[in-house]
């Protein structure tokens, strides 16, 4: 079996020597056994110990609690817990650095669609990007509610070709106008727009809205507060205040 010396340990584990020999005198980590000339010689299971005790000190326990948790009869119980413990703050944190690379990144690609921008235009990406999944999710949302009636509508003409009866159409208008009716009023109740020119965010008239010639993010209306006409960027209005 390999033996290591206090330097080789210390190497191991990525600390250095002087704290190898400090968890000797404490008690936590005593050296397997000494050699003729009275050197510290350390085990392999000194070695796995010497990783639990880093791990340990990595979450700031002080060590009279790691001690103690080392001369539990099972220690390994408590310290697969601290693992799981340390497991779930980590991957919390990931995800949490994710997201904030996410934002980065499409802050970033707003940017570099901007030939000239500024403070206020920079204030607006990153308005626009807070609400990007709460924009999209509602899109999901109005797109599913619009598949019965496509499959109404589908059933209604193949009723009236087939065995000509009309009056399923005539009940699929009227269901389709009720649905495009409270599906429009619901949207353009939770969506606001930012002007490019005085970059105000503003609600405008649901008549205007709907009828506007529009992309998928942007809208050509006329602004509140400065008057200006033409594409304004669609943004999430939340509870649409």
């Amino acid at each position: 079996m390999s033996k290591y010396t206090t330097g080789e340990i210390a190497k191991l584990c990525g600390v250095t020597v002087r704290t190898v020999q400090y968890y000797d005198t404490r008690g936590i980590l005593i050296p397997s056994e000494l050699s003729e000339g009275g050197r510290r010689l350390y085990s392999e299971d000194d070695v796995k110990r010497m990783k639990v005790i880093c791990f340990l000190r990595e979450m700031d326990l002080p060590i009279d609690a790691i001690a103690q948790i080392l001369k539990e009869e099972h220690p390994e119980k408590v310290i697969s817990l601290l693992i799981e413990q340390q497991e779930a703050v980590l991957s919390e944190d990931i995800s949490e650095k994710q997201e904030k690379l996410t934002k980065l990144r499409e802050l970033k690609n707003g940017l570099k669609s901007q030939a000239v921008f500024s403070l206020e235009s920079i204030g607006d990406i990153a308005v626009f990007m807070e609400g990007k999944k709460n924009l999209k999710k509602m899109r999901w949302m109005m797109l599913l509610s619009g598949i019965p009636v496509t499959a109404l509508q589908w059933l209604a003409i193949v009723v009236w070709i087939d065995r000509g009866i009309w009056w399923p159409f005539i009940v699929w208008v009227l269901v389709a106008a009720v649905w495009g009716t409270v599906v429009s009023r619901y949207y353009f109740h939770h969506v606001k727009y930012i002007c490019p020119e005085c970059h105000e965010v503003f609600k405008p008239a649901l008549k205007e809205a709907l009828w506007a010639n529009h992309t998928p993010t942007a809208r050509k209306l006329t602004c509140l507060a400065c008057g200006h006409k033409g594409y304004c960027v669609e943004i999430w209005g939340g509870d649409g205040k």
